[in-house]
């Protein structure tokens, strides 16, 4: 199913269920409250001439272990690092893979998201659904106990750690990634005001309300409406389902964003819906640019779209 939301309307669209008004007070007290934990960071072996390996792990808030590959291109003086974040569900890309990104003479970090197919650990305990999905997960309990919270911190944690590493110049920091990775992106940017610019394709995790009035037509966000069909057939607690998730909404974390920002969205996309990514974007009020494809849906984009991307990477902000 499409999204039933004409271009036109897309626009000016801001989202279907309100920033609660305590919003950023609730953010402010989180990071307030966090104590950036102690890292370790463990050099590889790999036989790559031009380009060093580590793998950096560090305790999470709510008994997470997180861990990330951390490529640096071999440098004098520290270079321009990218925070790359990948899809729901998923892990971050083979070393191989992320080598591409150190040929533009930058670092690139990439973070396993815990609880998922990577390395990072979930450790922690939740009341109420959790037999699939952990958008909902900790939901039952409010905001602080929000699964997608704890994922939150670890960006901003990983942030702080990584830019005060020897290797890595702490005034060139980038993030970038597609769905979740998209959405993580646009945490990086909203939470922590090192990042100097975020490029966000087809981003997850905005506009939670929206995705109900559209109805189930995707595994990303099946969890929503398992949620109701097995623990609230007749939507009792939806309303303050839908308050308790609007804190960890990308919508509302976008009004947080100083940073440039550039998003790609297509408009045939089934999984996050084109109203759901410009209610995002909506709400970004720093400098930002939107690209649209109309053509394309959730998937691969080829056709010049990555090249776009390495160039908005390494443009002057980090060949300077």
């Amino acid at each position: 199913m499409k999204d039933t939301m004409s271009l036109v309307a897309m626009q000016n669209y801001q989202g279907s269920f309100p920033t609660p008004n305590d919003f950023h007070e609730f953010w402010d007290q989180q990071l307030a409250s966090l104590k950036i934990p102690t890292k370790k960071l463990t050099p590889l072996a790999f036989k790559i001439p031009q380009v060093e390996c580590y793998s950096l792990t560090f305790p999470g808030t709510n008994h997470g272990q997180v861990y990330a590959k951390c490529l640096f291109p071999k440098s004098e003086k520290p270079v321009p690092t990218i925070f790359y974040f990948h899809g729901y569900m998923g892990r971050s890309p083979d070393w191989a893979t992320l080598l591409s990104l150190t040929a533009g003479k930058a670092g690139v970090v990439a973070m396993d998201v815990r609880g998922q197919a990577g390395r990072s650990l979930d450790h922690a305990t939740f009341d109420g659904t959790t037999v699939k999905g952990q958008v909902i997960r900790g939901a039952t309990k409010g905001p602080k106990h929000l699964f997608f919270k704890d994922i939150y911190l670890d960006v901003y944690s990983l942030i702080e750690l990584v830019a005060q590493l020897p290797q890595v110049d702490e005034t060139k920091l980038y993030s970038y990634g597609s769905s979740q990775g998209g959405a993580l992106a646009l945490v990086a940017s909203a939470l922590n005001q090192r990042i100097q610019q975020t490029i966000a394709i087809y981003p997850f995790l905005g506009d939670f309300k929206r995705v109900l009035e559209l109805g189930n037509h995707s595994e990303a966000y099946d969890e929503l409406f398992r949620y109701f069909k097995f623990s609230d057939p007749f939507h009792k607690t939806e309303t303050k389902l839908m308050e308790t998730l609007a804190y960890i909404d990308i919508k509302n974390l976008a009004q947080r964003i100083q940073c440039p920002v550039k998003m790609i969205t297509g408009l045939e996309d089934e999984v996050c819906f084109p109203s759901t990514q410009f209610a995002i974007y909506n709400q970004i009020t720093a400098p930002k640019e939107h690209l649209i494809l109309p053509e394309y849906g959730h998937e691969d984009i080829y056709v010049g779209v990555n090249d776009q991307v390495f160039n908005w990477l390494f443009e002057t902000q980090i060949t300077d």
